[in-house]
C-alpha cells in the first residue's frame, strides 16, 4: 500500500481544520479525495468515460451521496435493517455539489462523469454536506479530468449578535437566525486571488422571526450582501488547500496523466452562418409573441421552415441546423433584452406578468389557495394532523423528525406534455425543500401550535418559477388553515443577462428566459426581511454592486406579491377549519406521565374510548406534554377537563358512595378507580358478598378489569390511600345456595324440588370449602336439615380419594357434580 497524501489547513476565526488525503483510498477511480473537518470525514471519488455516447447532446453529469448509517454509530431503521433510497437531505447535497461543478467543465465535454461520495464518519456536530462539495471539487482537480476548479465551499450562519460565523455546527446552525451555504472559484492563480461567486443556497432557520421580535438583527438584502462578501475569504482558503494538495500529489506520483477527449461540436460555423441568413427575420418575428403556446408554435414552424430549405445544402446535417437555430433564437433574446429592454413576452426588465390570488377551492381540506402569475400556476393545500404524524428522519444527522414538510409535484401536463408520473425526481424535491425552507422561518412554535403540517403545492400549468409561485400559495393555505404564521411571505424569480460588458437583470423570469440567461436568483422573504435565497450563475464572477441591485429589484417586486397575497386574506384565520381537528396542548409534571397513561396505557385507552379524542404523551426529560386532538372540540374540552381532574384528583369522602371501575387486580384485592386520578382497595376480604358470602381463592373468580362496582369509602389514612367495601344487594348464586334436602333421599321427586328451591347445582360451594369450613358454615346455618352434613362428608372423602390418586387439585379443582350423579366429574369455572 503506498503512503498517503495529506494536507490540512486551520480554518480562520474558528478553532478547527480542515484536511485532505489522497492516494491511500479508492486509487482505480480517477480521482479520490478523504476529506475530514472535526470528526466528520467523506471519501469523495470521480469517474469519467473514456469515450462519448453516441447521440449525446449534453453534458452527463451525476452525482450521489451515500450517507452510511454506520457513520454515526447507527443500524438503518428500514425493515431490511440496510440504506436505501437516497435521503431527501442526501439529494439537497448532491444538488448543492452539481450546481457549481457542471458549468466548470469545458464547453463541448460530453464524456460520461460520475460524483459520489461516501460518507465514513459524522460527528454530530459538522455537517457534510460543505466538506462534500469541497471533496469533490479536490478528486476532479487531481484525476486528470478536463475541470475549471478548484470549488471552494463554505456555510455561514448569522448570529443573534450580528455577526457571520464560518463553518459553524448543528447546534450553532440551529441557534442562529440565518444560515448561507456558498461556492466559487478563484478569478486566477494567485493565493489573493478575487472569488467568483457561482451558488448560494440560503435560508432561515426555525424560529427565528421569534428571535426577530425579541430584538435580534434581521435579514436583510444589505445583510446578505455583506455575507455573501465575507464568505469569500473561506472559500478562498478551501481553494488554496486544495491547490497544496495537487502539488502534494503530484510532487509524490508525478504529473497528472491528460484526460484525452474530442470536444463536440453541436453546429458548424458554415451551418450557423446560413440559418442566421435564412431564419433570423423569421425567428425575430416568433420571439416577439406574448403567449407562450403561440410563441412556442411560432418558433417550431420557423425552425421547420429553415431546416426544409437547408436540409439539402447540408445534407444529413439536421441536428446541427436544428442546435443553430437554438443557438440563434438565444442570441436574438438576449441582444434584444440588453439593447431594447423588452423581453420574450413583451415586457421590460422589471414587470411583474399578472398576479391573481385565491383561497378555499376544496371544501374537505383544511386550507387550500390557488396563487398565479402569467401562466404559470400551482395548487397549494395544507393538512392539520396531530403531533404523533410528524415524520421521522433517519438519517446520519441530529435530526429526529421533520414537523413541518413541503411536497412539490410537477406533472407533465403542467408543460401541455407527456411524461412519467410516479416518485418525484430531485428536481422536484429540491423545490419542495426550497419552499419549506423559505416558510419554516415564519412557523408557529409546536408550543403556540401543536399541530404536524403538510402543504403539497401542485404545479398546474408552468412558464417560469413554479418554486417561488408554491411559497406565495402556500402562504395562502396556511392562513386560510388558520395557522397563526408570523408574516406572509412571497417569493420571486429573477434572471440576468450579461453581454457586451452590460449587466441586466430581470424580475420574474420566463422558463425560456432561465435558458437563455445567465444567473437564476430567487428569493423569498416577508415585508422586511428575507427567508430562502438560492442562486447560480454562469459567469466569472458577480459585481457586488450588480448583486445588490438584483436584491433589490427582487423586493420591490415581493412587495407587490405581498399585496396580491394580503388582499386575498390579511391574516391568518383565529380559527382552523371545521375540516381540521381541533388539538391543544398541556404541560404536565413528568412525574405525573404515568399516572395520565395508567398501568399498560389503561387510563389513556379509557379516555380516548370514551371522549373519541386522540391523546399523546410525550416529554423532553424536563416535562411533560399532553396533547389532544379530535375533530369535535368538546371531545377535546372533555378529555383535557378528566386529564386535569387526573393532575389534581378531587378527595374522596369518607362514606360516600361511588360508582366505580375495577383497574387493577392484585392478590390482596382489587384497586377501584373512584373518581380521576383517585382509587381505592377493595380488600379480597371484602368480596364475600360477589360469591354469595362464602370466601374466594382469587380476586379473578369474582371480577375482573373494567367491570363497574358500587363502592362505600370506609377509610382514607394520614397517606390518602382510600378503603373500600361493597354496597348494595348481591343475589345468591347457583354455587352459594344451600343443597335440597330431597338429597337425602335420592329420590326423583325430592331432585325436582331440590331444582325448585335452589337449583340443579344447588349446594356445590359446600363441595368447594370441604371439611374446612364446615363447623363454621353449621354454626352459621344451624336450624337447617342435617343431611347436608352427610352430603359434605361424602364429598370431603371423594376429594380425599382424588388427592391421594393424583395430587392436591385446589380450590378450583373438579367436584362431583350432584346434578350428574354416578361419581362424574366437571370442572369448576374460576371465572364467572
Amino acid at each position: 500500500m503506498t503512503d498517503a497524501i495529506r494536507v490540512s489547513s486551520p480554518i480562520t476565526g474558528t478553532d478547527k481544520e480542515m484536511s485532505f488525503e489522497a492516494g491511500r483510498l479508492a486509487q482505480l477511480a480517477d480521482g479520490a479525495v478523504l476529506a475530514r473537518l472535526g470528526g466528520t470525514m467523506i471519501l469523495a471519488t470521480v469517474t469519467a468515460a473514456k469515450s462519448v455516447r453516441e447521440g449525446m447532446d449534453f453534458f452527463p453529469l451525476t452525482v450521489d451521496i451515500e450517507e452510511r448509517a454506520y457513520a454515526a454509530g447507527k443500524i438503518p431503521g428500514a425493515f431490511f435493517r440496510r440504506e436505501g433510497r437516497l435521503s431527501d437531505q442526501a439529494i439537497l447535497i448532491c444538488r448543492l455539489i452539481d450546481r457549481p461543478l457542471r458549468p466548470s467543465f469545458p464547453k463541448g465535454f460530453r464524456n460520461e462523469v460520475q460524483v459520489v461520495g461516501t460518507v465514513f464518519s459524522a460527528d454530530q456536530e459538522n455537517p457534510h454536506d460543505i466538506l462534500a462539495i469541497n471533496a469533490a471539487s479536490a478528486a476532479l482537480m487531481i484525476s486528470g479530468i478536463p475541470f475549471d476548479g478548484p470549488i471552494g465551499a463554505v456555510r455561514m450562519a448569522y448570529t443573534t449578535e450580528g455577526e457571520w460565523v464560518p463553518h459553524p455546527t448543528y447546534v450553532e446552525g440551529d441557534e442562529a437566525s440565518f444560515e448561507l451555504v456558498v461556492a466559487g472559484r478563484a478569478l486566477d492563480d494567485s493565493v489573493e486571488s478575487d472569488v467568483a461567486i457561482m451558488m448560494v443556497e440560503a435560508g432561515g432557520t426555525e424560529g427565528s422571526f421569534e428571535r426577530y421580535a425579541q430584538g435580534a438583527p434581521k435579514v436583510t438584502e444589505e445583510v446578505l450582501a455583506a455575507g455573501l462578501e465575507a464568505s469569500k475569504l473561506w472559500i478562498r482558503e478551501a481553494i488554496n488547500l486544495q491547490r497544496e494538495l495537487v502539488r502534494e500529489f503530484v510532487a509524490a506520483r508525478g504529473p497528472l496523466p491528460p484526460f484525452p477527449f474530442t470536444p463536440v461540436v453541436d453546429y458548424g460555423d458554415d451551418v450557423f452562418a446560413r440559418v442566421e441568413a435564412v431564419g433570423r427575420d423569421r425567428l425575430t418575428e416568433a420571439n416577439a409573441l406574448v403567449a407562450k403556446a403561440e410563441r412556442n408554435a411560432a418558433l417550431d414552424a420557423a425552425a421547420a421552415r429553415i431546416a426544409e430549405e437547408l436540409g439539402s445544402e447540408f445534407e444529413g446535417r439536421a441536428g446541427e441546423i436544428k442546435a443553430a437555430v437554438k443557438a440563434l433564437t438565444k442570441q436574438l433574446v438576449r441582444r434584444r433584452i440588453v439593447d431594447e429592454g423588452v423581453r420574450m413576452d413583451g415586457r421590460g426588465v422589471t414587470d411583474i406578468r399578472p398576479l391573481s390570488a385565491t383561497i378555499d377551492l376544496f371544501p374537505m381540506t383544511h386550507g387550500s389557495a390557488l396563487f398565479q402569475r402569467g401562466e404559470t400556476q400551482v395548487v397549494n393545500v395544507t393538512t392539520l394532523a396531530m403531533p404523533r404524524m410528524r415524520q421521522l428522519v433517519d438519517t446520519i444527522t441530529p435530526d429526529e423528525y421533520r414537523r413541518y414538510m413541503h411536497h412539490y409535484n410537477f406533472p407533465p401536463y403542467s408543460t401541455g406534455e407527456t411524461g412519467r408520473v410516479g416518485a418525484p425526481k430531485r428536481r422536484e424535491i429540491g423545490h419542495g425543500m426550497l419552499a419549506e425552507r423559505a416558510l419554516v422561518p415564519v412557523l408557529p412554535s409546536e408550543e403556540e401550535f401543536p399541530y404536524t403540517l403538510r402543504v403539497v403545492s401542485d404545479v398546474m400549468q408552468s412558464n417560469g418559477s413554479t418554486s417561488m409561485a408554491s411559497v406565495c400559495g402556500s402562504t395562502l393555505s396556511l392562513m386560510a388553515a388558520g395557522v397563526p404564521i408570523k408574516a406572509p411571505v412571497a417569493g420571486i424569480a429573477m434572471g440576468l443577462v450579461y453581454d457586451g460588458g452590460e449587466y441586466v437583470t430581470l424580475t420574474d423570469i420566463l422558463g425560456s428566459e432561465d435558458a437563455f440567461g445567465d444567473m437564476d436568483f430567487k428569493v423569498a422573504g416577508s415585508a422586511d426581511a428575507v427567508t430562502a435565497l438560492q442562486l447560480d450563475t454562469k459567469i466569472d464572477g458577480l459585481p457586488a454592486d450588480v448583486l445588490a441591485r438584483a436584491l433589490h429589484q427582487a423586493k420591490e417586486a415581493r412587495l407587490q406579491i405581498l399585496e396580491v397575497i394580503t388582499t386575498a386574506i390579511a391574516e391568518p384565520r383565529p380559527e382552523v377549519s371545521e375540516m381540521a381537528p381541533k388539538i391543544v396542548s398541556m404541560e404536565i409534571p413528568i412525574d405525573k406521565i404515568g399516572e395520565v397513561i395508567g398501568p399498560k396505557g389503561k387510563v389513556i385507552n379509557t379516555l380516548q374510548q370514551e371522549t373519541g379524542a386522540d391523546i399523546a404523551v410525550d416529554d423532553n426529560g424536563v416535562v411533560g406534554t399532553v396533547t389532544i386532538g379530535a375533530k369535535d372540540g368538546h371531545a377535546v374540552e372533555e378529555a383535557r377537563r378528566r386529564i386535569a381532574l387526573i393532575l389534581d384528583p378531587p378527595t374522596a369522602e369518607v362514606g360516600a358512595v361511588y360508582e366505580g371501575r375495577v383497574v387493577s387486580i392484585a392478590k390482596f384485592g382489587a384497586f377501584v378507580n373512584l373518581l380521576p386520578g383517585r382509587d381505592g382497595l377493595l380488600h379480597i376480604s371484602k368480596m364475600a358478598p360477589l360469591n354469595g358470602g362464602r370466601r374466594i381463592g382469587q380476586v379473578e373468580d369474582v371480577l375482573e378489569l373494567g367491570q363497574a362496582l358500587e363502592v362505600k369509602v370506609d377509610d382514607i389514612d394520614p397517606q390518602g390511600k382510600v378503603s373500600l367495601s361493597l354496597v348494595g344487594d348481591f343475589p345468591e348464586t347457583d354455587e352459594s345456595r344451600p343443597r335440597s334436602e330431597g338429597r337425602r333421599d335420592g329420590g326423583r321427586d325430592s331432585d325436582r324440588e331440590g331444582r325448585r328451591d335452589g337449583g340443579r347445582d344447588g349446594g356445590r360451594d359446600h363441595g368447594r370449602d370441604g371439611g374446612r369450613d364446615h363447623g363454621r358454615d353449621s354454626g352459621r346455618d344451624s336450624g337447617r336439615d342435617s343431611g347436608r352434613a352427610r352430603s359434605s362428608s361424602f364429598e370431603d372423602a371423594f376429594e380425599a380419594e382424588l388427592a391421594g390418586e393424583i395430587g392436591d387439585l385446589g380450590p378450583g379443582g373438579p367436584v362431583l357434580s350432584e346434578g350428574e350423579g354416578e361419581g362424574r366429574r366437571r370442572s369448576r369455572p374460576r371465572r364467572r
